[in-house]
């Protein structure tokens, strides 16, 4: 939909899709996801088909293809290699660099390119390259792949009438030295020859395109929005798998079961017990969604500046799609764990405080997964952001205001941006209010001052409940925005 150009109907890109995908043999694979390390897909020589599939969509004249072979066993490199082959009789020219071909995929390439270090040793017919070498002396001394031959000569390595590359010293300099003389003059002749001939392109699939591209620069809302709408069906697609693959949903339950038998119907008065159940659940919302999404950019940067490079849409339809296709996704696994824990946990038994909690944790998620994708945005590689996330929540959760209290002057600023702080804080406010009642059920009004510690420094004071949602508000805009232009230093 967003490959070819916005002009041409729906039916005629439906159409176009079809018919390559017919050409490419890949009906049989039609309906299966591509897949990656951690989801199956398709296999591996239809992966190549696919990605050949994707540019043949603009209908090129000319396919240039980095080892399409590479990772494949000799059947499927062959069954490409023909699909290749298929493509070239039909008109287009296709160049592609091949390592290692067997035998029966080298015999179907029209002309063979042979380089070393940079320095041409052949250019011809497939079938004459043989024939060329024995004329200038290099010929095996046993059948063997023509391919294989080639390698050899190609790193300096001659096994000719048993003599070693010992004994045939500058087999290299020798090779270049009667390409210059012999073929080089001939294939320049011929390219001469070549270029004088005029060509004009009249596909209209192709025009269109072009102009397409030189519009690029310039779109209007509803293109915008249609670039939005497209981008946001294929990231919902996608993101079903990985979100709700069944190792993370039994790790949500697991850990929400869990915490609601280790804290199972905990009395109102034990505010040591109460606030450790709060600030787990302010960690582990976190630290999980960070940590998930630190990898969104780093994993898609290939296919992002592939299709950036093409013109296919802006950057600012593919962010807001990303955006608004995880929201659904991020938010189902918190809303499960809290029914669960904060039930069984005996938090307040009041339904409007569950909904408050509910609406805390989930601002709190998305607060969370955009710091996420804005380190993984501005490292753009996925260990070393998966590193300074680990590091960073590790400074948020010591400064969060459960473990310390009294924090060292010089690292008290880090409680302030600290995500987790202001969800703490926002936790303890539903759970206890302002602090007076359960001060008058403690006995802290009377002289006894046994649990009062806890009242006076988690439940009372220290930043009030708009300002804890106001700065939310702001990390939610700020880490996303922050991505966004981390995004747009990406060269494509």
């Amino acid at each position: 939909m967003l490959r070819l150009p916005r002009a041409l109907p729906r039916a005629a890109k439906v159409a176009a899709a079809e018919s390559t995908i017919a050409e490419l043999g890949l009906r049989k694979c039609e309906h299966t996801i591509i897949g990656n390390s951690f989801i199956r897909g398709v296999s591996g020589g239809e992966r190549k088909r696919v990605s050949i599939a994707h540019e043949m969509l603009v209908d090129p004249s000319l396919l240039i293809l980095d080892e399409p072979t590479s990772g494949l066993d000799s059947t499927a490199a062959h069954r490409l290699v023909v699909t290749l082959g298929s493509l070239a009789k039909k008109g287009k020219s296709v160049i592609t660099s091949v390592h290692q071909p067997s035998s029966r995929v080298y015999q179907m390439f029209d002309k063979v390119v042979l380089l070393s270090e940079g320095q041409c040793l052949y250019f011809g017919k497939g079938s004459d390259a043989m024939r060329y070498f024995q004329s200038v002396g290099f010929a095996p001394s046993f059948p063997m792949n023509p391919a294989d031959f080639l390698l050899d000569l190609a790193n300096g390595v001659s096994h000719v009438d048993g003599q070693s590359e010992k004994d045939r010293p500058n087999i290299k300099q020798n090779l270049i030295h009667s390409y210059n003389t012999i073929l080089g003059p001939k294939v320049k002749a011929a390219c001469m020859d070549t270029a004088s001939i005029p060509t004009k392109s009249t596909n209209p699939l192709r025009s269109s395109c072009s102009k397409e591209c030189r519009r690029s620069n310039r779109v209007s809302f509803f293109d915008w929005f249609y670039q939005f709408s497209i981008l946001l069906q294929r990231s919902l697609k996608e993101r079903k798998h990985e979100s709700f693959n069944t190792l993370r949903v039994s790790q949500v339950i697991a850990a929400a079961l869990l915490a609601g038998l280790m804290w199972w119907h905990s009395d109102y008065r034990n505010i040591q017990d109460r606030l450790g159940l709060l600030f787990f659940i302010s960690i582990f919302w976190g630290v999980f969604p960070s940590f998930n999404s630190v990898f969104a950019f780093p994993q898609e940067r290939a296919i992002f500046m592939k299709e950036r490079a093409s013109g296919m849409y802006k950057l600012s339809s593919y962010f807001m799609a990303r955006i608004v296709g995880d929201l659904p996704m991020e938010l189902i696994l918190p809303t499960i764990f809290l029914v669960i824990t904060y039930w069984m946990g005996g938090l307040k038994p009041d339904f409007w405080a569950f909904v408050l909690t509910l609406l805390v944790v989930l601002g709190y998620v998305m607060v969370s997964q955009g710091l996420g994708l804005a380190l993984g945005a501005a490292i753009m590689d996925a260990k070393q952001a998966s590193t300074v996330a680990a590091v960073t929540m590790l400074a948020f959760v010591l400064t969060g205001g459960y473990y310390v209290h009294q924090v060292p002057s010089c690292m008290a600023w880090i409680k302030y941006i600290s995500t987790t702080f202001y969800c703490y804080r926002l936790l303890t406010r539903i759970q206890y209010e302002d602090g007076k009642k359960i001060s008058y059920l403690l006995g802290c009004d009377h002289g006894d001052k046994g649990g009062c510690r806890f009242v006076e420094e988690d439940v009372v004071g220290q930043i009030g409940t708009l300002g804890c949602i106001g700065v939310l508000l702001f990390m939610f805009v700020f880490y996303r925005l922050l991505a966004y232009l981390a995004l747009r230093r990406i060269k494509s």
